[in-house]
């Protein structure tokens, strides 16, 4: 029998995630709901490996890149966070990028968060109307706009994962700046007697052991979901960021939509949502004096603080999950 055309109309749209029950499994659920509200049927990925002809979409791109899905009948989309080819200590990039470059047309939709991803994957060869913008957005029914902080304590949250696997995470993630965030603290705390970290996340193991080398007070609290965050976040007085590669992080929008200010280095779609010093501040990757200076700053002004908390909820509302629906509907 002759195959179908590629082109014949896929009859669901499967979304695939990671199972590892954090922020790729978030993205998965996230996009499900965005595509059902568009009238797209989801189907359940327990029967996906029993169908031919689909469409699949993966936020996780170095899964989506695999002989697995190149070789399948599906059609394919997927997200391409971050990951800069030529990144020392990271050749997986340079895999999943040359595995881009090489079925630049196989793939059919590609959603990135920034301009520099946007030139990234149509450099591989993706065709641009086949690359789509689209930032990480916020759910405000999940992370709701909390009350000011008041109290002696000053406290920096720090709300990602940043060591390598799942488990305890004393090897350091360096894409997301561990060790970076740990010299800006060690730096605030000569000059902010009453400062605490609040960790959250799995694989927090080196940045709470070098807190506790350093005699910094800190916290971690294991949340058995992300629906639990935005409560941790209402118990911080700024957000800090200190990555060096990312797709969002998610962290810039959930800081915003909770009120929290949030200082962040110039990455991934922190560097275009943050106006700095409107709505949030910005230091370069790696620039542990500017960091926390910028802590500093909404440590001593208390003006600056009510300024970043309400143009930041303007900024999430702005791109809050269903108001991002036009453009998941253009890429869908």
């Amino acid at each position: 029998r002759r195959p179908l055309s590629r082109s014949s109309a896929p009859v669901t749209l499967y979304v695939v995630g990671d199972r590892l029950g954090w922020s790729i499994d978030d993205d998965r659920a996230r996009l499900a709901a965005t595509a059902k509200r568009l009238g797209y049927r989801v189907g359940s990925n327990a029967l996906l490996p029993f169908r031919r002809r689909q469409a699949v979409f993966q936020h996780n791109h170095f899964n989506a890149l695999q002989p697995r899905w190149l070789d399948s009948s599906h059609r394919l989309g997927l997200s391409y966070f971050h990951g800069r080819p030529g990144t020392p200590g990271y050749p997986e990039f340079d895999r999943a990028y040359g595995a881009l470059e090489r079925n630049a047309e196989r793939i059919d939709r590609v959603q990135v968060t920034h301009d520099e991803m946007y030139e990234l994957v149509t450099g591989a060869g993706v065709p641009p109307d086949r690359v789509f913008k689209i930032p990480i957005g916020v759910d405000l029914e999940h992370f709701p706009l909390g009350p000011p902080r008041t109290g002696e304590e000053f406290v920096v949250g720090s709300f990602l994962k940043d060591g390598v696997g799942m488990d305890e995470g004393n090897e350091p993630k360096l894409l997301k700046g561990p060790d970076t965030f740990v010299a800006v603290v060690a730096r605030l705390r000569e000059r902010i007697p009453e400062l605490s970290v609040l960790l959250t996340g799995p694989a927090r193991g080196y940045v709470r052991r070098e807190l506790e080398r350093l005699g910094i007070p800190h916290r971690h609290r294991q949340l058995d979901s992300r629906d639990e965050l935005a409560r941790t976040y209402h118990d911080a007085d700024v957000c800090l960021v200190t990555s060096r590669q990312e797709g969002g992080p998610k962290a810039v929008l959930e800081a915003m939509a909770t009120g929290v200010p949030l200082v962040s280095t110039r990455v991934g779609q922190a560097a275009e949502l943050v106006r700095d010093g409107l709505n949030g501040l910005l230091a370069d990757v790696d620039d542990v004096a500017g960091l926390a200076a910028a802590v500093e700053r909404v440590h001593a002004d208390g003006d600056l603080r009510a300024r970043l908390r309400a143009a930041g909820r303007e900024t999430a509302e702005a791109n809050d999950e269903e108001r991002l629906d036009r453009h998941w509907a253009r890429l869908l």
